[in-house]
């Protein structure tokens, strides 16, 4: 990412070199960089508050709450674990997480989601350098970041003094709810195509 940075600002300085437009080349990035101190320091102040309506949402319930409500969702998406498997808890908490804005919060969750997903891989005689296909659907939802609150970019508008920063909410939920839908079909349908079936033992092929 560097290099792309870098290679961006070379090639600006060259054409506005050429082009007889370098003072503006130099005036854009100077006032850009001030730009963004300014909207970093006004975020401090939105990124507070939000964190603590945060922390009283985890101290109330309201995320184990809203984790209850999706696990039976989780349960049908996730059907080739076992019913019992501790996953689905971890998986829940990540997704309700995640959906309110809670990045912080769901990351942890996230992280002990996926390790419990790769025990259920090798119980079930999987390559442990492989991704299962569970782990790849998780993999998925979390990329596809499905957000019934998108903090982050409110507080981005915010800062930026937008008239109606609360716009952005259901154009986010409807772009996100179809890039989460997508990624979960995707991988369903590619599954049977990628899948490494476990390798019968010499004691299996007597």
């Amino acid at each position: 990412m560097n290099y792309i940075w870098c290679g961006l600002i070379i090639i600006s300085i060259i054409f506005g070199a050429i082009n007889g437009s370098l003072s503006d080349v130099v005036n854009a990035m100077l006032s850009s960089a001030q730009n963004a101190v300014t909207i970093a320091i006004s975020l401090i102040g939105i990124m507070a508050f939000w964190l603590g309506m945060v922390k009283i949402a985890q101290k109330s319930g309201l995320v184990e709450w809203f984790a209850k409500i999706t696990s039976p969702l989780l349960r049908f998406i996730f059907n080739e674990l076992p019913k019992d498997s501790p996953a689905f808890s971890n998986i829940a908490l990540n997704f309700s997480a995640n959906a309110l804005g809670l990045a912080n919060a769901a990351t942890p969750f996230g992280i002990k989601a996926m390790e419990d997903l790769k025990e259920e891989a090798l119980k079930n005689g999987e390559d442990a350098k492989t991704a299962s296909n569970s782990m790849c659907i998780f993999l998925g939802m979390n990329t596809a970041g499905f957000q019934l609150i998108p903090a982050s970019v409110i507080a981005i508008l915010l800062s930026a003094k937008a008239k109606n920063p609360t716009d952005i909410i259901l154009p986010v939920l409807i772009v996100t709810l179809i890039a989460f839908i997508s990624a979960i079909i995707i991988a369903k349908i590619l599954a049977p195509f990628f899948c490494d079936k476990p390798q019968a033992s010499d004691g299996d092929n007597l």
